[in-house]
């Protein structure tokens, strides 16, 4: 299974090592920036599933960054890093969008405890899979292939991977367009025309062998949005 990947955006380094030994000895992948104009991008770009945010950095500022994780993107999760008594960086933080806050000095348990109840109460935040079963073959994930019974082959995009391993990790929920806008192309919906969606979902579906009149593979749920079935 493929790790859940943690940003750590601190600017002290003693801290940011620690954090980012502890979370990679529980298992996480772990990025890091030293300062809030890398750590700024690498929140709006990278594939993450959650971000440990210090709020007094160099560069760009942490709320800056926190405004701009939300806008760009609304259902990362984020834990904010704290000084003791400063109640009020705390406060505007969860009212910026911040899922749960830390406070400093902390100890390596308590930070991964709230890293897996972050990570864990949201039907938004899924486990990674690594293939999928499909009626007549199965799909490779890390090969970015689709392998059929008869031995045939098709090759998947970057952005088709990650569609249809968003789709198979999250089973027996339909996904609307705007969420996959927001978490797999990184987009705000607001200025995208949601008809990419459909589009790629139509190639996939032909890459799939899917007849798109009476799909069997990736569904259209009216009014909703897709859902992948017969995923395993």
């Amino acid at each position: 299974m493929t790790p859940r990947s943690v940003l750590v955006v601190e600017d002290d380094s003693a801290i940011r090592r620690g954090v980012v030994d502890a979370l990679a000895f529980a298992g996480y992948a772990t990025l890091q920036a030293g300062n809030g104009t890398d750590g700024s991008r690498l929140a709006t770009t990278a594939t993450l599933d959650l971000v440990l945010l210090d709020l007094v950095l160099p560069g760009t500022g942490g709320f800056e960054i926190l405004r701009a994780i939300r806008e760009a993107r609304p259902t990362l999760p984020v834990i904010i890093l704290t000084a003791r008594g400063e109640e009020a960086d705390r406060v505007q933080g969860l009212r910026l969008g911040a899922d749960d806050y830390v406070v400093k000095p902390f100890s390596v348990r308590e930070l991964l405890a709230r890293v897996e109840a972050v990570l864990r109460r949201s039907p938004e935040r899924p486990q990674p899979v690594a293939d999928s079963v499909i009626p007549g073959g199965n799909v490779d994930y890390e090969r970015r292939e689709i392998r059929f019974d008869d031995g045939a082959r098709a090759e998947l995009s970057e952005r088709e991977v990650e569609l249809l391993r968003y789709l198979a990790a999250n089973p027996g929920r339909a996904i609307s367009r705007d969420e996959i806008l927001q978490r797999v192309w990184r987009l705000d919906p607001r200025h995208v025309e949601t008809r990419t969606i459909d589009v790629h979902i139509a190639n996939l579906r032909a890459k799939l062998r899917d007849d798109g009149a009476a799909p069997r593979v990736v569904l259209t749920v009216r009014g909703k949005g897709y859902m992948l079935a017969h995923a395993s």
